[in-house]
């Protein structure tokens, strides 16, 4: 008869622990910020995750057929492609709460409800606290990037106020508006090569605006508004012609997007 071998106590218990610090040491499929514990990311970073990205968005009108929150939205998403691009990176919370112009009386969009604005000086402060943080974290590369226009000199102020505070050390801060770039007159260049006149392309919530944003998060648009056939014009806060936007078209924006933010921040990573 044969004599069935049982582990002992002290190996069971082995084993159990090993199973247990696996478990432990197992890291989401993520690359955001928010979806890891404490310790997670602090193993992440030890790892060599040393580059972290805080994409900036903020909360505007878009036309009646987008949402407020689209630079939002659209910024996160493309953030974690471009993190995942470059391999290494982490993305932080979006910034939502951005300069948007006047509150009285209202210039710009705040003539629109849902706009939210604070001041330039405040923005600042909060781009730099965010960065700071990230620092002390363990973050060695902090990268810039923002989805509206408004906004682009205040991420340079800001990345340059902290690279000259960091001299002596290892850390560097890069704003990136190489994404905006792209986003903006890299795209708009690619539409009208491909026979779509620069009055329809437009510059706010219109083909090139709108067709991003299909191909980023279509829950975004209201589909309903665009197959209306109703031509907005700036009193409805479209600046151009959104009605033949199209997820294919916004496709090959958000392709140049990430390919030439991922090569900036390269560029930036290698002459720090």
């Amino acid at each position: 008869m044969k004599r069935i071998l049982r582990p002992s106590g002290a190996l069971l218990l082995f084993f159990l622990l090993l199973k247990a610090s696996t478990a432990l040491a197992a890291v989401p499929n993520t690359v955001f910020l928010l979806d890891l514990t404490w310790t997670e990311l602090r193993n992440a970073i030890r790892s060599g995750t040393t580059t972290v990205i805080i994409p900036v968005g903020g909360t505007e009108e878009n036309g009646p057929q987008m949402a407020l929150g689209k630079h939002d939205v659209r910024v996160r998403i493309l953030a974690a492609r471009i993190a995942r691009a470059l391999g290494n990176a982490i993305v932080a919370p979006v910034v939502a709460y951005v300069p948007e112009g006047r509150i009285h009386p209202p210039t710009g969009h705040m003539g629109f409800p849902g706009t939210i604005t604070i001041p330039v000086g405040a923005f600042e402060s909060l781009l730099e606290g965010a960065a700071r943080s990230m620092k002390s974290a363990g973050f060695r590369d902090i990268v810039l990037i923002g989805d509206h226009g408004g906004y682009q000199r205040e991420l340079k102020i800001v990345a340059d106020r902290l690279n000259r505070r960091w001299a002596r050390t290892d850390v560097r801060a890069h704003a990136i508006l190489q994404y905006y770039r792209a986003s903006y007159d890299g795209f708009n260049r690619l539409l009208e090569r491909r026979g779509y006149p620069a009055s329809e392309i437009g510059t706010h919530a219109a083909l090139a605006d709108t067709s991003l944003m299909l191909a980023v998060d279509p829950s975004v648009v209201r589909g309903d508004v665009l197959k209306s056939g109703i031509k907005f014009g700036a009193k409805d806060g479209v600046y151009g012609d959104p009605r033949r936007a199209s997820a294919a078209l916004g496709e090959l924006g958000v392709k140049m997007i990430v390919r030439r933010t991922v090569a900036a921040i390269r560029a930036a990573m290698t002459r720090r």
